[in-house]
């Protein structure tokens, strides 16, 4: 497996064992179903709600790595990685510079809204609204990536491929 990540890339083999095959579905299925992987097309949805998706992301992992316990963070032999460090990886690199550079920018912007304006009409206004997009995609990306990993690791195929859209 090869993850290219900001500031980091994981290179090496996973073999799971039971425990990380399970934690592994958990995440698997938040993964494909939220924003993080599935297109946030110009004309849907809120940036914001893509960002609050994308937060929800380290409850969920947390949770699953506390469920699942140690057994899913052992190390293993010939500096074979884990799912814990696999996990801990992705929200590191893959989703935390995302948000700490893009939720105190947005929220700013937020705070400046008119009250006769709609929250959609307020975000599509703001000069940044395409820099964040893009930012979203290149995560996106990463996510993939991720999801992609864990379907392999689950030994499922990759739900997304039934998922049309337009930039794949």
């Amino acid at each position: 497996m090869k993850l290219k990540l900001p500031g980091v890339e994981i290179a090496g083999s996973w073999e799971p064992n039971d425990a990380e095959r399970r934690a592994a579905w958990e995440l698997y299925v938040e993964l494909i179903t939220r924003v993080s992987v599935v297109p946030l097309r110009a004309d849907e949805g809120l940036l914001r709600e893509a960002l609050s998706s994308l937060y929800s992301l380290f409850g969920t992992t947390r949770d699953v790595l506390r469920r699942h316990g140690p057994e899913i963070a052992e190390p293993k032999r010939n500096g074979q990685y884990n799912f814990g460090y696999l996990a801990v990886a992705m929200l590191n690199y893959g989703v935390r510079p995302l948000l700490a550079q893009w939720h105190p920018l947005l929220e700013d912007w937020e705070h400046r809204r008119p009250a006769d304006r709609s929250r959609r009409d307020h975000e599509h206004a703001w000069p940044q609204v395409d820099e964040l997009r893009t930012a979203l995609r290149d995560a996106r990306r990463i996510l993939t990536s991720y999801a992609d990993l864990l379907a392999t690791a689950c030994g499922v195929p990759n739900l997304l491929e039934a998922v049309p859209t337009a930039d794949r």
